[in-house]
């Protein structure tokens, strides 16, 4: 974190030279989805603001200081300020104009750990990391489809498969980090496509007639788009949700979708692996030079600034089985934990099925969605 912090402000600000941009948008973001997927709540252990704050706590102690007892955190709250949280983020690097700008990703950085520590600090660490920081949500959720589990003992043991998904606590917001996660990462596929391409040509129009600049139509023009995905994928799993509402029984809407929240993570997961498999895999090779030369400005602490990115180290082939695989994985995973919902919540086994049949069409919708963002993506490369 204090290396991101620097290289972004003392560093150049091109983007592909600097340290900051990479470590942010392919190392963080991206890698911590993979190692949480295969090693659990890697981000619980390595969260910067989350250290600084246990660290403060036990200085404290250590002292013989006695910090206030904090203050309830709000039930009604829930997730929705991780779900702003990745909201922003996306908008950061999909949407704003100076998104991969060092300085600028070194100063939000700074600001967004600031706004935890402030709120640890008032609601708790353990509170406000669970419910409102942004990625420590985000990465939890991911965690909860590692095979790995470990005891209030620290036991270390591997658990059934999809699991922990299961035991997630479906309070206010869970829906809307989840959609969030999928529709930010549908728009990012969906923005690098012609059809995006001349849709925002008629968005941004209004707003240049109004006087705005192109950069700044360009931007609104995104933001819209970044939301309206977000929303339909909300709409398209609300439509299952009210689709099953119609089985018998009686379930309200709200408890269905509470319920079964957990079955978009698999898929949200499946979406992050499928559009960002190739960035992870190529891009990621350039950590290994802008760490030996942070700033960008010709220096090689690790003596590895001369190294390039081996765009052959996995074939375009390989790239799409995994999506695609990542894709069908995810699916059938959130198949599996619904139908797994219906037959503890319904006492019909025939209403379980029945029910599931919306689910089922909703998952085909999002894998369809999937693939077709893929193909997009493929043919304008």
């Amino acid at each position: 974190f204090g290396l991101a912090v620097y290289s972004g402000l003392a560093g150049t600000q091109t983007p592909s030279a600097n340290l900051t941009p990479t470590l942010v948008y392919v190392v963080f973001w991206v890698g911590l989805v993979v190692g949480s997927v295969l090693f659990g709540d890697v981000f619980a252990a390595f969260s910067p603001w989350r250290a600084v704050a246990h660290g403060v706590s036990w200085v404290s102690e250590y002292l013989g200081g006695r910090a206030p007892a904090p203050v309830a955190y709000p039930a009604w709250l829930g997730r929705w300020p991780a779900a702003v949280g990745i909201v922003a983020f996306a908008w950061l690097e999909l949407a704003y104009e100076e998104g991969s700008d060092p300085s600028t990703l070194a100063v939000l950085a700074v600001a967004y750990a600031l706004v935890q520590l402030a709120g640890m600090s008032f609601f708790g660490i353990d509170a406000w990391t669970r419910r409102a920081d942004a990625f420590g949500v985000y990465f939890n959720l991911f965690a909860r489809l590692s095979p790995w589990e470990r005891d209030a003992d620290s036991v270390l043991y591997l658990r059934r498969p999809l699991s922990a998904l299961t035991s997630l606590d479906p309070v206010p917001g869970t829906v809307a980090v989840l959609c969030a996660a999928i529709g930010t990462t549908s728009f990012d596929g969906f923005s690098q496509g012609t059809t995006w391409a001349s849709l925002a040509e008629d968005i941004q129009q209004p707003f240049l007639d109004l006087g705005f600049s192109a950069s700044t139509a360009l931007e609104i023009a995104a933001t819209i788009g970044l939301v309206g995905a977000v929303l339909i994928v909300a709409a398209l799993f609300r439509l299952g949700i009210a689709g099953m509402h119609t089985v018998g029984e009686g379930h309200p809407t709200r408890e269905l979708a509470r319920d079964f929240a957990h079955t978009l993570a698999p898929i949200a997961c499946a979406y992050v692996l499928a559009h960002y498999f190739s960035l992870l895999v190529f891009q990621g090779q350039a950590v290994a030079f802008l760490a030996s030369d942070p700033l960008g400005e010709g220096s090689d602490l690790l003596g590895t600034a001369s190294a390039t990115i081996d765009y052959n180290a996995i074939s375009a082939q390989a790239v799409w089985y995994v999506q695609v695989g990542a894709l069908v994985v995810g699916h059938v995973a959130g198949l599996i934990l619904a139908h797994d919902r219906a037959i503890a919540i319904y006492r019909d086994s025939r209403e379980a099925t029945r029910s599931q049949y919306w689910m089922l069409l909703i998952m085909i919708g999002f894998t369809s969605l999937g693939l077709w963002l893929l193909s997009a993506i493929n043919s304008n490369a």
